[in-house]
């Protein structure tokens, strides 16, 4: 594991941006062709927005890249609470990413089905064996990661690679890669910053050993790289310092 730490968010979102041409490019040089689970939330959201930009847009072949979606909001596609519809209006719509190339959750499903519908659309991608050249990750204040929150069952899937959540104090469900799905990543990357995410970070980091109480401890791929991105606020409760 390896923990890059930045000055500022804006810091961050630079490393990262250049982080993930870099994947992709040895990706579509070695493969011809790049997939990448994007993360939902407002952190992600400046990352592609960067991508999209013009200091980024030229510097991969966008027309070989395959995104999917670490995890999906239970709610139709133009919904305001999408992570396809951020994705899209942030990053697909400025690239002219064809339909082919995103691979999104069929929420028009009910919430098994989806599930169940996605994990054969990335098992069909990948010829039987998922391996993502790369998974952005965020973290949340409670230390979940994708949609495995504290406390519910996606905490201790060990086999499926997609699974529905219903999450009960937001009275929603969720669609969400499952760690194993994740840790049989070639690169897994964290985004995440702020003071607010000082304490998550020290939990997953420093706390006791307890998935189910801090989920995003169960990341750790097998034969992959995990990386964190994040700025000095983020870390400051840490005890070793970067």
């Amino acid at each position: 594991m390896k923990t890059n730490v930045f000055k500022t968010p804006e810091e961050s979102i630079q490393a990262l941006a250049a982080f993930f041409v870099s994947c992709a490019n040895e990706a579509i040089k070695k493969n011809d062709k790049f997939s990448v689970a994007l993360s939902g939330g407002s952190s992600p959201k400046k990352l592609y927005e960067l991508l999209a930009s013009a200091d980024f847009k030229s510097k991969t072949d966008w027309k070989k890249v395959h995104f999917f979606f670490g995890d999906e909001r239970y709610v139709p596609h133009n919904h305001p609470d999408s992570n396809y519809l951020m994705a899209k209006t942030a990053l697909f719509d400025h690239l002219d990413i064809e339909e082919f190339q995103i691979n999104k959750v069929d929420t028009s499903l009910d919430p098994a089905a989806a599930a169940q519908d996605y994990e054969r659309c990335v098992c069909h991608f990948f010829d039987g064996d998922p391996n993502f050249d790369l998974v952005l990750l965020g973290l949340g204040d409670d230390a979940h990661t994708a949609s495995i929150f504290p406390h519910t069952s996606l905490v201790w899937i060990d086999e499926e690679n997609v699974k529905e959540v219903y999450l009960e104090d937001k009275k929603v469900y969720r669609i969400s890669f499952t760690a194993p799905l994740i840790n049989a990543s070639k690169n897994v990357v964290f985004l995440t910053f702020g003071a607010n995410k000082a304490d998550a970070i020290k939990a997953v980091f420093e706390g006791e050993k307890n998935v189910e109480l801090y989920p995003a401890q169960l990341i750790n791929p097998e034969k992959g790289y995990l990386q964190w991105f994040v700025d000095e606020a983020a870390v400051s409760k840490l005890k070793e310092r970067f």
